[in-house]
């Protein structure tokens, strides 16, 4: 007979091989693959068109500090979106440091077929918990882009753009892009 499970600790996520990525989450580790390659293009494409922008204010209004891959402490949950951003306002400097303990503003999920479930199930309600006003889920398989916003403690959402579309979301808005161009052709 076994007993309760043990909960898991920063020292089980730092023993995960660093091919993998290791997340905490209601003191259960999650272990997920890196991205295959389909699926780190759409990430670092969308990084790229975002950066630019809104990171560095180049042909758009700043204001943003965007990271990719941060480790991010939220109370005992240890996540690693693909894509995180904080208003400069809230964090007028990036620390100095190996995690973050602020929450972010806007988070970006890469759905695969390893983290599809974790994404929706797991870290959503983390993220609306801390107060994570914008999350985008894309889905390079399907060529779609959920953009959602906090209301409450819950995610709307707000709109779903596929494949070709052109499209201002938020909290992007001042800037329209092409879907088409996290997809490899």
């Amino acid at each position: 007979m076994s007993g309760p499970k043990r909960k898991a600790t920063y020292v089980d996520l730092e023993a995960v091989p660093p091919h993998r990525v290791a997340e905490l989450i209601a003191g259960e580790l999650y272990v997920s693959p890196r991205p295959a390659v389909p699926h780190a293009v759409a990430t670092s494409e969308l990084f790229g068109e975002l950066s630019g922008p809104f990171g560095r204010g180049q042909g758009g209004p700043g204001g943003w500090r965007l990271l990719f891959e941060p480790e991010v402490h939220l109370g005992e949950d240890v996540l690693v979106p693909d894509i995180a951003g904080w208003r400069r306002e809230r964090m007028p400097k990036t620390p100095r440091t190996a995690a973050l303990t602020l929450a972010p503003d806007w988070v970006c999920e890469e759905l695969s077929p390893s983290t599809r479930t974790l994404d929706r199930t797991a870290k959503l309600p983390v993220y609306a918990r801390e107060g994570v006003r914008f999350v985008w889920l894309v889905d390079p398989d399907a060529r779609m882009l959920e953009v959602f916003r906090l209301e409450g403690t819950h995610y709307l959402l707000l709109a779903t753009h596929a494949s070709q579309a052109r499209l201002r979301a938020e909290p992007f808005e001042a800037l329209e892009w092409e879907l088409a161009l996290l997809w490899e052709e």
